[in-house]
């Protein structure tokens, strides 16, 4: 049974993640904590694991529960949240907590039904939630798993045309007990061995479920679907430095890219000539360079005008610690100095 060849090879081979209960001491009655596995999930997305691991310990020494997170500003955690990519999520991690600690006394919901009416919280995180935290049988499919069932059902159509397909397939295999370690089986089978390039047959422990490897086209699945240009946005950004290194810096707005960051002022962004945006001081601005940042929708290419400066003028601040910075301002900064 493919459940069982899995689970088994997963009791062998699981990854020790600092956010994960493994299967032997889940076996001897440990229970993985809502919170963490919450947390985790949120960072995962479009994040890898080798990323995410130092940022999740650092988010736990700073906030190690929920009633924690709730009480930080919003600031510290989007600073703490740098280098994560898309800050909604970080808006979203906050307010979520906020809701779980205020409101539902600082317990998750163990439902599919109740976690996905929490801030941030799709199908996909709820399903893991229910899965990874509460041994619920739901489906947990995240794009490893979407590449195992691809090549398990030898799927020739790109993912997104085929979400209905994999979806019942992976709901057909689902079992109704070790839910949580058997959705975590299927990550580390995606991860380590079903890769997506060249993977690894001969240690697959259900290679003899695999179509695709009956056929010998695995190594051509998933099949890409065909690549959109993406469009090259231009603008300005101004770096005033201080003496001590310092940097002249803005509060983004709440809604939009890096929202509730701070970041460089400068003009808006758009395709072709960069709009012109006048300096946040009086000062001997020069041009420094470019700095370039590849986003998911778009390139961005900034001319970088720089000068010295004492002046904060309201509505700016100064920032010494740069890793709060976005790294597209980061690159910029980079440029100026």
């Amino acid at each position: 049974m493919f459940s069982s060849r899995l689970l088994d090879w997963y009791d062998a081979h699981a990854r020790d993640l600092p956010w994960r209960v493994g299967p032997k001491a889940r076996a001897a009655g440990a229970r993985p904590d809502p919170y963490r596995v919450w947390l985790s999930e949120v960072m995962l997305q479009q994040t890898t694991v080798a990323t995410v691991t130092p940022r999740f310990e650092a988010f736990l020494s700073r906030w190690p529960d929920v009633a924690a997170l709730a009480a930080a500003p919003l600031e510290d955690v989007l600073g703490e949240w740098a280098g994560l990519g898309y800050y909604a999520r970080a808006r979203n991690l906050h307010a979520c907590a906020k809701v779980v600690a205020d409101e539902l006394g600082g317990v998750f919901p163990d439902t599919e039904e109740g976690l996905i009416s929490l801030p941030g919280i799709g199908p996909y995180t709820a399903a893991a939630i229910a899965a990874i935290a509460f041994d619920h049988p739901a489906v947990v499919i995240d794009g490893n798993i979407d590449r195992v069932m691809v090549r398990i059902e030898n799927i020739a159509r790109p993912i997104r045309e085929a979400k209905a397909e994999i979806r019942a397939s992976a709901a057909e295999r689902t079992p109704d007990q070790r839910a949580g370690d058997y959705a975590q089986g299927l990550m580390d089978l995606g991860a380590g061995v079903c890769r997506p390039r060249n993977p690894d047959c001969l240690l697959c422990p259900v290679a003899e479920f695999c179509r695709a490897r009956a056929a010998g086209v695995q190594d051509g699945l998933p099949v890409k679907p065909a690549k959109k240009a993406r469009p090259v946005r231009h603008g300005v950004v101004y770096v005033g430095l201080r003496e001590d290194g310092a940097v002249l810096t803005e509060r983004r707005p709440a809604k939009g890219l890096f929202g509730g960051m701070a970041g460089l002022p400068g003009g808006a962004w758009a395709e072709g000539e960069a709009p012109k945006a006048a300096p946040p001081v009086k000062a001997r601005w020069r041009e420094a360079g470019t700095a370039e940042h590849t986003l998911t929708h778009f390139h961005l290419i900034l001319t970088v005008m720089t000068a010295n400066t004492k002046e904060a003028p309201e509505g700016l601040f100064w920032t010494a610690d740069l890793e709060t910075l976005p790294t597209v301002f980061r690159k910029a900064v980079k440029v100026a100095a």
